[in-house]
């Protein structure tokens, strides 16, 4: 008998370790909830605590706490961010498409949810009172789409990724940089479980890497997305980009890059998009415009970066007057000019003209209302070059007045980590949506480097009291940093 005991509690601790995304045993803790189709998270609009408001899916920045039903290891009660109410099943309903939204905490069925594995830290979310599972209505992959309950299926738009799950082994994960040994301007996003990572190639090859850690990029392969051909682009892809943007084709990734016209040209050095064919980071991609100044095309342009606010559509970068300044430019889709660039920003400090009057590589950082636009500075050649941001006060974007530029770096060399030309960033948010992180280049060279040997670096950073970020200052290469949150 001890031993047929013995055999039932070894397999069913067998049986246990292989369910993918289960714990050990159950326990509160705090995640986004994010869908595995679309990227997008579950969602109380605007952060309200108002009683029966329906849920929606939207860009990753709300953490949920999910506390285990006593007795059970797989069924959780879902208390929304503010801890004043309850994901609930509007009206105890078992009916297809009733809403889910938030009511008080009351511990009823329509309250509780199982945890259905699908894969790693992937699930149904199966409400206990009816077995349906929550869902974007019409399994839309749309931002701000209403949340309700229908039939429960792995199709990926039924699938929510918990990042927050706690999967046992209490480990804390940890990553040292650099994440690529040649990859000058960086571009980084965690969509779907993975991160995904472009740079310079320099070349007429557009390559993108992924991983599921963060410090896993280092080793992963780069994949080529796409070769350029003429007239766009000839062996000089510079800054990629790549953004999901909802524009006449539907939700897409909308690659942006720099590529000459000629070989080696770089008078020739023009903004040029690219389109997927889906929502997966890697493509297929198919070429989809040039994206040129529809009066001004007589100067190269640079850095490309997209500006969503009040509703619209900017195309952020650089060009060259004499000195190099930022441009504004309206889109009226995310691969077509709606009118001329308009002077962003001017390098006029004495930190933003070491070697060159430059601003460039301009990065938009939003947060509580607050949109940011952060650049770099002085010439990519010298261990000076570094960050400096503006702060959007209101009126139009276009004009430069609405923008106020801090009279200091924000980011900048740390000779004591040799850490120089800091430079060229991204922002991205951790898995579970509660920290933020930069993405940058760097070199190790004091003198400073303008080439492929800078290499890509990352690493979290905080906000002060008065809702500017604080980047602290770079570390240094080798140094052992905690993975993003939800690793």
């Amino acid at each position: 008998m001890k031993r047929c005991a013995a055999a039932i509690f070894a397999a069913s601790l067998l049986l246990t370790l292989l369910v993918p995304g289960r714990a050990l045993a159950a326990t509160t803790f705090s995640s986004t909830i994010a869908n595995t189709a679309n990227g997008n998270c579950v969602t109380v609009p605007g952060g309200a605590t108002t009683a029966a408001l329906q849920l929606t899916q939207a860009t990753c920045a709300q953490s949920f706490t999910l506390t285990p039903v006593a007795g059970s290891s797989d069924t959780y009660t879902i208390a929304t961010p503010a801890n004043t109410n309850c994901v609930d099943v509007y009206g105890v309903s078992t009916a297809d498409n009733a809403q889910i939204i938030q009511w008080p905490c009351n511990g009823q069925n329509n309250q509780r949810f199982q945890l259905r594995p699908v894969g790693t830290n992937t699930f149904n979310l199966a409400a206990v009172h009816s077995g349906k599972c929550i869902v974007p209505a019409g399994d839309s992959s749309a931002a701000n789409a209403g949340l309700v309950q229908l039939p429960c299926t792995t199709a990926a738009s039924r699938v929510w990724r918990l990042a927050g799950f706690p999967t046992g082994g209490g480990t804390t994960k940890t990553f040292t940089n650099p994440l690529k040994v040649q990859g000058p301007d960086p571009w980084l996003t965690y969509y779907n479980g993975f991160y995904y990572l472009a740079t310079t190639t320099w070349n007429n090859k557009i390559t993108m890497r992924k991983s599921a850690t963060l410090g896993g990029l280092a080793s992963a392969t780069d994949q080529t997305i796409f070769t350029l051909t003429r007239p766009n682009g000839a062996g000089t892809m510079w800054a990629p980009e790549f953004h999901l943007l909802t524009g006449p084709s539907g939700t897409r990734w909308y690659f942006y890059y720099v590529a000459g016209q000629e070989p080696y040209n770089l008078g020739t050095q023009r903004i040029h998009v690219l389109e997927s064919s889906g929502t997966d980071p890697m493509g297929p991609y198919t070429f989809k415009a040039d994206l040129l100044d529809p009066t001004a095309n007589n100067t190269w342009e640079l850095d490309p970066s997209i500006l969503q606010l009040n509703g619209k559509l900017y195309l952020l970068g650089t060009f060259y007057n004499g000195s190099q300044p930022n441009f504004i430019r309206e889109l009226s889709n995310p691969w077509t000019a709606a009118g001329t660039r308009h002077l962003l920003s001017n390098p006029t400090y004495s930190w933003e003209t070491v070697g060159g009057a430059v601003n460039e590589g301009a990065e938009v950082l939003q947060r509580n209302g607050k949109t940011f636009i952060v650049f770099s500075a002085s010439h990519c050649s010298t261990p000076d070059y570094k960050l400096g941001i503006l702060t959007y006060n209101g009126g139009d974007p276009l004009n430069a007045s609405s923008w106020v530029k801090s009279s200091t770096p924000v980011f900048q060399r740390n000779n004591a980590a040799a850490v120089y030309g800091p430079g060229h960033n991204g922002f991205f948010k951790s898995p579970d949506g509660t920290e933020d992180w930069i993405v940058y280049h760097a070199t190790n060279n004091p003198g400073g480097n303008c080439d492929l040997n800078r290499s890509t670096r990352a690493q979290k950073f905080t906000w002060n009291a008065d809702g500017t970020p604080n980047f602290g200052s770079p570390v240094g290469l080798g140094v052992t940093l905690t993975a993003p949150s939800g690793e």
